[in-house]
């Protein structure tokens, strides 16, 4: 590019995204005249998912502001947590991110996951379709117009994954609620409307029992209970909810 010039900088949680050159401070960049700000922060490697307020010599701009030769911009983090109108709080998860869907339901939050490879232009048609917030590693998908809404996950650890969720969108938590399998609601269940699912050692050992409405899986507190628990117990005490039972 040979145009204006501007300066850039990026929020420090930005900084993974851009060339390293870029990492520190505000650094020259010489644009073409016609390119949105939105347009010049995607080129530089951030997900406008990600980018938060734009500000251009201290004030915020819409993303559709062409750059002036001179300016100064900021490209703030996304606010913590972060809004998104227009639909109730639910999220589409790309088949690399099977764990944290797992985790999400069994927190009661609606979580759609793909686990097969659909690829982006599906995922992203069904983001839209369906008015789900894209949770991804994949900075390709996250670029793409036709998301509805998106974010980028920055962890591959399921525990930090959980984590940067539950802060950045603080959805409500429910914890018990869903099936982790299918997404589906949970109803309370009669030991005998589920016995012929039961094998002989759980049908002796336990009474409590609840069942997925849309794909029938029945749910005890077997001996992997004490785990979940433990995952439930520390997002209800950190990020609030029903609480665990």
């Amino acid at each position: 590019m040979n145009g204006p010039e501007i300066h850039i900088g990026f929020a420090p949680a930005l900084r993974l995204f851009v060339p390293a050159d870029r990492r520190a401070g505000h650094t020259a960049l010489a644009t073409d005249g016609a390119s949105s700000l939105g347009h010049v922060v995607e080129s530089l490697g951030v997900p406008l998912t990600e980018a938060g307020r734009l500000l251009v010599d201290g004030r915020p701009v819409d993303r559709s502001h062409v750059p002036a030769a001179g300016e100064t911009v900021d490209v703030e983090d996304v606010v913590r947590p972060q809004p998104v109108p227009g639909a109730p709080l639910r999220f589409l998860l790309d088949v690399h991110l099977g764990t944290l869907a797992r985790r999400l339901r069994l927190l009661g939050v609606d979580a759609a996951y793909e686990s097969e490879d659909i690829g982006d232009p599906a995922l992203a048609a069904l983001s839209a379709k369906e008015r789900r917030v894209m949770l991804s590693r994949d900075r390709g998908l996250l670029r793409r117009r036709e998301l509805w809404a998106g974010a980028y996950i920055y962890s591959d650890q399921p525990d930090e994954q959980l984590r940067d969720v539950l802060e950045r969108f603080a959805p409500p938590l429910a914890p018990w609620t869903r099936c982790t399998a299918c997404n589906g609601p949970l109803t309370e269940a009669d030991k005998d409307a589920v016995r012929d699912r039961l094998e002989h050692g759980t049908e002796k050992t336990y009474d409590v029992f609840a069942r997925c409405v849309e794909c029938g899986r029945v749910y005890w507190r077997g001996a992997h209970h004490a785990r979940l628990e433990a995952i439930v117990t520390d997002a209800v005490r950190e990020f609030g909810g029903a609480g665990a039972r």
